[in-house]
């Protein structure tokens, strides 16, 4: 190896300035074994570059060369593999991994000490030697010959040294200072030598005559010595002294300290007494105010609130760790807990008696408003027991169950008293409507129970009589005493107005004063925002229900205190719905046209109610009450449909204004003064639509069947009376309809003038139809008159036959006919008769226009003149 090493010094470094310091014989792991050797070599010049080398075999002969050469800057990680075991296997991490197995262990460890030692003189940067022992690293492995070799090479590499300017201008002087330095070194190496054991001699010497001095020295040292045991024995004595002051100052400093931790304790101590005698003490008064304090007075409540709120905070006071332990804290608590069910108790009996007492009261009330469509006041009641509102949430807080108890004989007893009071109140309220007891029980009144017993074919047969008194009451008047049927409809209508409206007026505060006492005597909030829309709680809440809503004192299944209040309403005011909706009964069986005010009445209400809380038991009981109102008025507009339907005319007499168009008359001018500024007017426009609908039909098929009169009549005088109607009302969506009318109205006046015109110059039509015949099949107008028929001579023959006389006495007849067909009511004669005129002088004038084209020049004229005609028509209108 060694002689390897030599080779490539010479062959390869030496030419290139560098000088070779390891060598190790390698092959790449896992391949075909193709030897290399890796080289560490330093550069001569400065900056010295350190690189690592591989050089390779020539194949063309057993000479070296250079392969790869890397710098040692770049190498990051040399990996031993085993630092334990020996393995010569060995990785170099450059810009890749190089994998390498030396040819021995040893060749490998000297290889990575070199390059340890390299790294640690050469470069800052600190290469990664992984898996190297680290004996390895702080010492060379010796051994054999190439272990010899590179250490030679190491010792060079660790003794060489760069001299610095002074040692190089100290060896140029002393080589000038002989000659022969260069040319001869043996001898400049002898002199060196001659000159060095000189020095040597002259340094014993001095050595030599110090020795004096040094004995001086130690001597003095000897004495300080001495000085120094002298100094020791007296700090020991001291020590000594000192000693025992030690132990009593540490004896006082631990007295000290136990007496600190003794008053620290008894501050600490004195704090907790204090904190419990301050929050856990109940002041006598308290205590007597909770155990016989009087409850009815307003002194007495207001201590026992007091002492309540006094207890509440004691027993809620938040103990500290360890105080529950106590003994004299357990005695409190459970003293307080006495107190607490104790005044619970009596608390509870003093106010379900004031529930009872009240009942006895309001009931001794109920006589005086017996005879007055008003309801008992609960005020002065509301207000003796909001004063014990805070005892109330008091006993909400602590003792749950007798404040669901109390809660539950308040809706028992006060849903009893409001149920007197509401159905006497409603019994007023009927008899008010009917008139008397006696005739209240035409519509099904019996005795005081406020309740319809009536069957079904009462309400029919009361029915189809108000039906026909409406239409006896718009075809004629009754001259029956100073007052017209009309007049008491609508006397018997506005009295039924204002009592429902004065029922619902009542209805109202009383539920909203109730709501409200509900709210603060239970401590209950009303406005809770709350998810959903609200909801009919119809069903009954016994004392079981609301107690199974309620686990452990916690509401669990009513979402919210909101809808406790509904249901605690629905409770006490579960008479009011079925007691309403016999009233809108009785008010829809008296006059199916009641159904309108109690729409507009009810839906105001419904609209007030919903506008202050939309989920409240008013606003939910008057929602339902609304739906029933509706349907009724539903009922009544599908009754006048089918009334039109059913209606049959008589065969002997004329027919003139149909009934239903009356009653539509009568109906929409009723509603428009009912609804008025209302907030369903939406409801009665559709109804509207649907009863002008059906009349035009019911029309039209009535003046089919007609036999009496004419067809073009019964349209034109219905179909006027609908359109005068239209347009004294001035209904909004009915305007289509309106001009429908109007149309149907002209058509049929116009028809009927046509067709009653002909009869009265019967034979003059027939013959100018026959000249307008031969001229629309192309005879020319003035060749008409060479028409046999239609030859001058038939033509004054026809005109004679209509003297002026004649015409007079053919419209006279013509007048009285249309007066039997025209009906008085509509007072529509004039206008027909004036629409004849007219239509009478434009025929006179198409006549003459086909005289003067058809016979020109014949001198051929009527035997009367326009301004006979007009004479005529007024002279005969006047006589009539």
């Amino acid at each position: 190896m060694t002689a390897i090493k030599h080779a490539l010094q010479r062959d390869i470094f030496t030419p290139n300035d560098e000088r070779l310091l390891s060598i190790v014989n390698v092959c790449k792991a896992g391949k075909k074994k193709r030897n290399c050797f890796l080289c560490a070599t330093v550069t001569t010049e400065r900056p010295v570059q350190v690189n690592v080398v591989k050089v390779k075999k020539s194949d063309k002969g057993d000479f070296y060369k250079r392969q790869t050469a890397w710098a040692l800057r770049d190498l990051a990680v040399v990996d031993a593999k085993d630092a334990i075991k020996e393995s010569p296997e060995f990785d170099l991490h450059f810009d890749k991994v190089y994998k390498w197995v030396a040819s021995s262990t040893v060749e490998k460890n000297t290889f990575i000490s070199c390059i340890w030692k390299l790294n640690q003189r050469y470069l800052r940067k600190k290469i990664d030697f992984t898996n190297v022992s680290s004996q390895l690293l702080e010492e060379s492995v010796p051994s054999g010959e190439n272990q010899s070799v590179a250490g030679g090479d190491e010792e060079a590499v660790d003794e060489y040294q760069e001299l610095n300017a002074r040692e190089e201008q100290d060896i140029e002087i002393m080589m000038e200072g002989c000659e022969y330095a260069i040319s001869n070194a043996e001898a400049f190496a002898e002199k060196l030598s001659r000159e060095l054991q000189v020095l040597d001699g002259a340094n014993i010497q001095s050595i030599m005559a110090s020795e004096k001095q040094v004995n001086i020295l130690m001597k003095l040292l000897d004495e300080a010595l001495k000085e120094v045991d002298q100094i020791e024995l007296k700090l020991s004595s001291y020590e000594e002294m000192l000693q025992s002051v030690k132990e009593q100052m540490d004896q006082i400093s631990e007295s000290n300290h136990l007496i600190h931790l003794s008053n620290t304790n008894n501050v600490k101590l004195l704090s907790e007494i204090e904190f419990l005698v301050n929050h856990m003490d109940l002041a006598k008064g308290h205590i007597k105010a909770l155990q016989e304090g009087d409850l009815t007075s307003s002194r007495g409540i207001e201590a026992c609130t007091n002492a309540a709120d006094a207890l509440l905070q004691c027993m809620n006071v938040a103990l500290r760790p360890g105080h529950d332990m106590l003994h004299a804290v357990k005695q409190q608590q459970q003293r307080f807990s006495d107190l607490r069910e104790q005044f619970a108790r009596r608390l509870a009996s003093h106010l379900n008696s004031v529930f009872v007492q009240q009942g006895h009261d309001q009931s001794s009330t109920l006589a005086q408003h017996s005879v007055e469509l008003t309801l008992p006041n609960h005020h002065p009641f509301h207000r003796d027991l909001l004063r014990y509102a805070k005892l109330m949430e008091w006993l909400k807080n602590t003792d749950y169950g007798k404040y669901e108890g109390l809660t539950k004989n308040y809706m028992d007893y006060l849903s009893r008293l409001y149920e007197r009071e509401i159905k006497d109140f409603f019994e007023v309220a009927k008899i008010k409507m009917t008139g008397t007891t006696r005739e209240g029980k035409k519509f099904g009144l019996h005795g005081s129970s406020g309740k319809l017993t009536g069957s079904t074919s009462s309400l029919n047969k009361l029915s189809v009589q108000s039906s026909g008194n409406r239409r006896s009451q718009s075809s004629s008047l009754l001259d029956m005493g100073n007052m017209s049927a009309s007049d008491l409809d609508v006397a018997d209508r506005t009295k039924f107005d204002k009592i429902f409206e004065q029922v619902l007026s009542e209805l109202e505060p009383l539920c909203l004063a109730e709501q409200d006492f509900i709210s603060k005597f239970f401590k209950l909030q009303q406005h809770q925002s709350i998810s959903g829309t609200a909801t009919n709680e119809a069903e009954e809440m016994d004392g079981g229900t609301l107690s199974r809503s309620y686990a452990s004192g916690i509401p669990q299944t009513i979402s919210s205190e909101k809808d406790m209040i509904r249901q605690m309403m629905t409770k006490i005011f579960r008479c009011i719905e079925p007691e309403l909706n016999n009233l809108i009964a009785l008010g829809d069986k008296i006059d199916s046209f009641n159904s309108l005010y109690m729409l507009v009445k009810m839906s105001h209400h419904v609209w007030t109610a919903q506008n202050v809380d939309p989920a409240s038991f008013l606003s939910t009981t008057l929602g339902n009450v609304l739906v029933t109102v509706k349907r009724n008025f539903d009922k009544c507009i599908s009754n006048q449909m089918k009334q039109m339907d059913e209606v049959k005319i008589s065969k002997k007499s004329k027919v003139g204004i149909l009934p239903f168009v009356a009653e539509f008359e009568e109906f929409a001018a009723l509603a428009e003064s009912i609804f008025k500024n209302a907030e369903r007017r939406g409801d009665l426009d559709k109804a509207y639509i649907k009863l002008i609908r059906a009349v035009f039909v019911s029309v039209e098929k009535v003046a089919n069947e007609s036999q009496k009169t004419p067809r073009d009549v019964v349209m034109m005088e219905n179909f006027h009376h609908i359109f005068a109607t239209l347009s004294r009302l001035k209904i909004s969506c009915l305007e289509a309809e309106k001009k429908e009318a109007k149309q149907k109205y002209t058509d049929h006046l116009q028809s009927y003038v046509i067709y009653s015109l002909g009869q009265p110059l019967e034979k003059l039509n027939h013959f100018f139809e026959g000249v307008e015949a031969r001229v629309a099949q192309g005879i020319r107008e003035e060749e008409v008159s060479y028409q046999l028929a239609f030859n001058k001579q038939e033509l004054r023959k026809v005109i004679k036959e209509y003297p002026g006389k004649e015409v007079k006495k053919g419209l006279d007849n013509l007048y009285k006919k249309v007066d039997k067909h025209l009906c008085e009511e509509e007072n529509l004669l004039q206008v027909v008769w004036h629409s004849m005129q007219d239509e009478f002088i434009r025929q006179y004038k198409h006549f003459e226009g086909l005289i003067a084209r058809c016979y020109p020049g014949s001198g051929i004229t009527m035997e009367f003149t326009i301004q006979d005609i007009l004479d005529y028509c007024s002279s005969i209108a006047q006589s009539h």
